[in-house]
């Protein structure tokens, strides 16, 4: 009896081992949501409904209205069905990047916008995402935040090829916007800048350049941000106060500037992290 239940023992840890090696059945997407992320586990990912999504209105965003007023448009021409450009909003932390298209998205979601978070590390999947959604009736957003590579990296490819360099044609349905706190997506160094070379007085670039260049020149929109002036952190930093229910006057001015100085940094984000903690 006791080598029969060693025996039973050693068959429920194998079974159980084997357990954690056999992906799970794919779960039902609730389509009914208006966000999602891509969440994987034992290898194998599935789009999970965002409960409470993070709504910005754009009105919130200030000091952007050139940047604001292009993915708007495009946005809009997603949504009615024409084409339209994948998106890179590259620039200064904090200045709005990522919210930007958060609140492009809800502006949108009444009309059937639907947006998709990816981490950069499950880009390797974006393959079984856009056949998820390929012949879905809804428009999509796939949204990668604050995206650059490192040498080998494989979402480097994946994205490359979904965005414009696949056998399949990008679906009408679907864009990639990304946000980056630099152009090109992919580290370059001194060295490659010896690989340039000079013919017909004209510098032509490596092949390790052209290759680094050719993930942002997939997107077809570039949308650049800067730092904030002293008055557009100021319009900001007022915007956030009264929206919190302050009073903005020389007082709250004063420790606006005084709380910038001590962040080293002038942006919307700096601007909004002062209102949560000056209003009561």
């Amino acid at each position: 009896m006791a080598s029969f239940d060693s025996v039973l023992s050693r068959l429920e840890q194998l079974l159980d081992r084997v357990e954690t090696l056999v992906p799970a059945a794919p779960s039902e997407v609730d389509w009914s949501a208006q966000a999602y992320r891509w969440r994987t586990v034992n290898g194998r990912g599935h789009l999970q409904a965002v409960k409470h999504p993070h709504r910005v209105e754009l009105s919130a965003l200030q000091n952007i209205e050139p940047q604001k007023e292009a993915i708007v448009r495009n946005t809009q021409r997603l949504v009615d069905g024409k084409p339209a450009n994948n998106v890179l909003l590259t620039g200064a932390r904090g200045t709005g990047k990522s919210t930007l298209i958060k609140a492009c998205w809800n502006h949108f979601s009444d009309q059937g916008l639907r947006l998709i978070e990816v981490d950069k590390t499950d880009l390797v999947h974006l393959g079984d995402i856009l056949a998820l959604i390929e012949d879905r009736p809804e428009r999509f957003i796939i949204f990668c935040d604050d995206l650059s590579f490192e040498e080998g990296e494989l979402g480097y490819k994946a994205l490359k090829s979904a965005l414009d360099g696949s056998i399949a044609a990008p679906s009408s349905n679907v864009l990639f916007y990304a946000t980056s706190n630099r152009r090109h997506l992919l580290p370059q160094t001194m060295r490659e800048n010896l690989d340039v070379s000079y013919e017909e007085g004209e510098l032509r670039p490596g092949d390790s350049v052209e290759e680094k260049v050719s993930l942002s020149d997939r997107f077809g929109l570039w949308l650049s941000f800067y730092p904030f002036s002293q008055d557009e952190y100021l319009a900001a930093a007022q915007y956030w106060v009264e929206h919190f229910g302050g009073e903005w006057n020389d007082r709250v001015r004063a420790q606006a500037l005084l709380w910038h100085r001590t962040r080293g940094a002038r942006s919307g984000r700096v601007a909004w992290q002062f209102a949560r903690d000056f209003v009561d």
